[in-house]
């Protein structure tokens, strides 16, 4: 794949701005979901302003050598319900996704200091291409029921129940993509580098009509866009936090929870916290490994895989400190690169600027969560079509003929796509291991085994 912007090209101000809200919107959806799933009243604006602080903190730490956006972690969801059901009050909750977010980030950095020491070459021999490039495929496959689950629904859900048709959801969300695809493929110029805006806006558009149509005729059934999120900013007259408001900080809610604070809740937030965090490596590898193929880089060996855990694991402390969600590596971020072929990381460090920004500005928040998940479906096949495809190539190379390979392969797509998860209950809550992370342990013990029987037949010759 040939780039149009490498990591280190600037491209003017103009269209750094642009490519910035590009990625701004394809990461956006997932980064303000997660706190929503967890609930307790945490703003999706705090934890976007998060993931724009993490992302800088990432990006310092990698030299700006890595175009990834970090976001709003979904492998910890569980973890931070554990520290909120653990919890005397909301308060201490909110100071636990803290303390379990520096536990999570701890765990990096030994993680790091044992890479900085051990250097890589284990792991690409533990975890080579037919073991990393199904577990990426997996990770696009896993999300495929989202995105065509979000492509059904019309109007952001009111008390748990969309509306509109289905039928007229579906031929927003078919916009939307289709109109991504024909930018990508036959676009001129910028049209070419922002497909996901023009998309998105052309899906928003139809949608606006259906809407329109649907509230002259009192037809439920074409009503796509919930407006509450723009009419609530004036509900009690024009004032400044119509334009701009201060998001609920997570270390602001989190002040009054020391009181209630015990070791005993310490040590159940630690072991909510610390296991996810080295499921979450495998899953750190694999992002990295597939942006590495896209920009023709290994990013494992520069800036290091040291640097870039430093930098998942400290931007992951600086995220719940704002917003209380840990961050990750974004594989909709890495699919935005490899599409729009704009590897430049002076744009993903405008996007982080950009999320910091936007965050205070309350017309845009609201705009991005008026944006129909339809809408966002259509735009979601793309991305996680490309996350998948992307992990397919890493494959194309190895001999599927042989049987040591085939089964490695066949495992992790096996058990990933089936959605093979495991989980494990304590008294503080419980812990998941993921589908995809239980499907790259399969398959490196395979791998292990299937070559260690190999190794023994070569000894005994």
């Amino acid at each position: 794949m040939k780039l149009i912007y490498q990591t280190a090209d600037k491209p003017t101000m103009g269209k750094r701005i642009v490519f910035a809200i590009q990625q701004l919107l394809a990461i956006m959806a997932a980064t303000l979901v997660v706190p929503v799933t967890v609930g307790n009243d945490m703003s999706p604006a705090a934890a976007l302003l998060g993931a724009g602080a993490g992302t800088i903190v990432y990006l310092l730490f990698t030299k700006f050598k890595s175009p990834v956006f970090l976001g709003s972690s979904f492998a910890f969801i569980g973890s931070m319900n554990a520290a909120f059901a653990g919890a005397a009050t909301v308060a201490l909750g909110y100071l636990g996704l803290i303390i379990g977010a520096v536990f999570a980030g701890l765990v990096y950095v030994v993680l790091a200091l044992i890479v900085k020491k051990a250097g890589v070459k284990w792991i690409n021999k533990l975890m080579p291409s037919h073991v990393i490039g199904p577990t990426v495929a997996i990770i696009g496959f896993s999300l495929a029921g989202n995105a065509i689950k979000d492509l059904q629904l019309g109007e952001v859900e009111v008390a748990e129940k969309a509306i509109a048709h289905p039928l007229i959801a579906i031929i927003c969300g078919l916009v939307t993509l289709f109109t991504v695809i024909i930018c990508s493929t036959f676009g001129k110029k910028m049209a070419k580098l922002i497909p996901f805006i023009i998309g998105i806006l052309a899906g928003y558009a139809v949608a606006t009509v259906f809407t329109v149509i649907g509230n002259i005729a009192d037809v439920d059934a074409l009503k796509i866009i919930e407006y509450s999120f723009f009419t609530e900013l004036w509900e009690d007259g024009v004032k400044i936090t119509t334009f701009l408001s201060i998001p609920e900080f997570t270390f602001f809610n989190a002040y009054g929870g020391f009181k209630d604070f015990s070791f005993a809740y310490l040590g159940s937030v630690a072991v909510a916290y610390a296991p996810v965090a080295f499921v979450v490596f495998a899953e750190h590898i694999a992002d990295h490994k597939n942006i590495s193929s896209i920009i023709e880089k290994d990013l494992l060996e520069d800036p290091g895989l040291s640097r870039t855990l430093l930098g998942d694991g400290v931007g992951s402390i600086a995220g719940a400190f704002f917003g209380g969600c840990p961050n990750t590596t974004y594989g909709e971020s890495i699919a935005c690169v490899a599409i729009t072929r704009n590897a430049s990381v002076i744009t993903i460090l405008y996007a982080a600027i950009g999320a910091i920004l936007i965050a205070f500005v309350s017309p845009f928040v609201a705009f991005v969560n008026s944006i129909p998940p339809c809408v966002m479906g259509g735009v979601c096949i793309a991305l996680y079509g490309f996350i998948a495809v992307s992990g397919l190539k890493m494959i194309q190379n190895v001999n599927l003929e042989d049987n040591k390979n085939l089964f490695v392969v066949s495992t992790i797509l096996i058990t990933g796509i089936g959605g093979l998860s495991l989980k494990f209950s304590f008294n503080f809550g419980d812990i998941t291991i993921t589908s995809i992370a239980t499907a790259l342990i399969l398959g490196i013990l395979v791998n292990v085994i299937v070559n260690r029987k190999k190794k023994n037949e070569t000894t005994d010759k």
